[in-house]
């Protein structure tokens, strides 16, 4: 697991996520978590994984089906255009 250390935080920022860690009785590391797992992209990353896995899962549960024409031949076709 990584580490992280601020230096210079603002006093407003500072404040702000103390007073946030004592409502929700996390130390101030344990708030500063919660507060970066809210970024978008985090958020974004864990809907596609999301997204991805129940895509998994509905493949499994499909049955196999049979191509009725193999993947290489129309490879071989397109490449020979």
């Amino acid at each position: 697991m990584g580490s992280l250390q601020i230096r210079e935080l603002p006093v407003d920022v500072y404040d702000a996520l103390t007073e946030r860690a004592r409502r929700e009785r996390r130390s101030l590391a344990q708030q500063a978590v919660v507060e970066l797992r809210r970024m978008p992209e985090l958020v974004a990353r864990e809907r596609r994984l999301a997204v991805v896995e129940e895509l998994r899962r509905a493949l499994r549960a499909e049955p196999r089906r049979r191509l009725s024409v193999a993947p290489e031949s129309l490879v071989r076709e397109d490449r020979d255009r």
